[in-house]
């Protein structure tokens, strides 16, 4: 199996999981039966573009951008598996941090606002967003470059799809007891469904923008940690669906 079909296997593989978890839960159940018609919507496309959408568009128009603009450079970096995986599950999780970090900025946060409108942690709204919104985020255009760049890019895929399966988990009610060794295993460093949950909390602001790791948030005083789940995940936007969808400006 090339690396390129694990990926995609591992994030597939990762959702689907997720998927029959919450319809054989009954949260899971009870959640998929009060989502409105207009968040179906708005979740079923959001998963199409992220998952059909972008990579046909990496692997067209973003790789012709890197083709044209370096065109003696393809395959031209030699690094080892660990190092790209480093690459990929670290440094770029450092960028997207920051990344995370000017969507929550008044210049930027409209067009983000609607992924914040999942009034409850479900998988399915993992990729709820405005439809272009994902032209913002730097991974369409730092993995690309990446593949682009990298001779042997398993380490870097490996990378990527860890990320994706985790952030697709990250977004889902499946928590981790806090009595078990693996929550006392993950905790300290890595972004669990309950610290992300906390980014959605409509209480609490600007707090764990990471994607994977923990010290990013840590680092630059934006980590927040609580025993408890918040009471109340969303926010309310005065949007009809054409503006959630394409134009978020009210």
């Amino acid at each position: 199996m090339g690396i390129q079909n694990f990926s995609q296997l591992l994030i597939f593989g990762s959702f689907i999981a997720l998927v029959g978890w919450t319809i054989t839960n009954q949260l899971g159940r009870t959640q998929i039966q009060v989502k409105s018609r207009e968040d179906w919507l708005i979740d079923v496309a959001g998963l199409t573009i992220q998952g059909i959408l972008i990579p046909l568009l990496q692997a067209t128009l973003v790789c012709w951008i890197y083709q044209h603009l370096l065109p003696n450079q393809q395959g031209y970096l030699k690094i080892s598996l660990i190092p790209t995986f480093i690459i990929s599950f670290v440094v770029v999780d450092y960028l997207y941090y920051w990344n995370h970090r000017l969507l929550h900025t008044k210049m930027l946060w409209k067009v983000h606002q609607v992924h914040h409108t999942v009034t409850q942690m479900d998988v399915l709204g993992t990729s709820r967003n405005t439809l272009w919104t994902s032209l913002l985020i730097i991974y369409l255009w730092i993995h690309t470059l990446f593949l682009y760049l990298l001779a042997d890019p398993t380490g870097y895929l490996l990378g990527v799809s860890l990320t994706s399966a985790l952030d697709l988990w990250r977004h889902s009610s499946l928590i981790i007891p806090e009595s078990s060794w693996l929550y006392q295993f993950l905790s300290s460093w890595l972004i669990l469904p309950q610290d992300h949950a906390w980014h959605h909390c409509r209480e609490v602001h600007n707090y764990n923008y990471g994607a994977n790791l923990k010290i990013w948030d840590k680092l630059h005083g934006t980590y927040y940690e609580s025993e408890k789940l918040p009471s109340i995940i969303g926010i309310p936007i005065s949007l009809n669906l054409f503006q959630k969808l394409l134009f978020p400006f009210s």
